[in-house]
């Protein structure tokens, strides 16, 4: 199967999202996630996009030395890219096993993140 433009696209905001996760990088979260975009986390908690920038700040939260994903699917709508992936978060004397899946849509200023679960 090739890979479409639309998968080829959001793979290269997907490794953006990594950088951003060890950075941290807040203008990532800012301009990436929906200004409605809804996250749902492991505890079935829903965090809006004021609150995943907020965790992004440098110094508010757990400083990660690797993040890295695998097992990933991109799934092409058109308008829209489903990313289903496993992740692991290190930081200093633990790691954190994720399952992920974010929804990207296309909208006039790009792409950007409109939900998202974490498990």
């Amino acid at each position: 199967m090739s890979t479409t433009t639309v998968q080829s696209e959001i793979k290269a905001l997907e490794d953006r999202l990594i950088e951003a996760e060890l950075g941290p990088d807040p203008d990532f979260f800012q301009t990436y996630l929906d200004d409605h975009a809804i996250m749902v986390t492991e505890g079935n908690a829903a965090m809006m996009k004021e609150k995943v920038v907020a965790a992004h700040q440098p110094g508010t939260g757990p400083k990660f030395i690797r993040v890295q994903m695998s097992d990933m699917q991109i799934i092409d709508h058109g308008v829209a890219a489903v990313v289903v992936c496993n992740g692991e978060y290190e930081m200093p004397g633990k790691i954190h096993k994720l399952k992920f899946t974010r929804t990207w849509v296309k909208k006039p200023e790009g792409w950007r993140i409109v939900s998202g679960t974490v498990a």
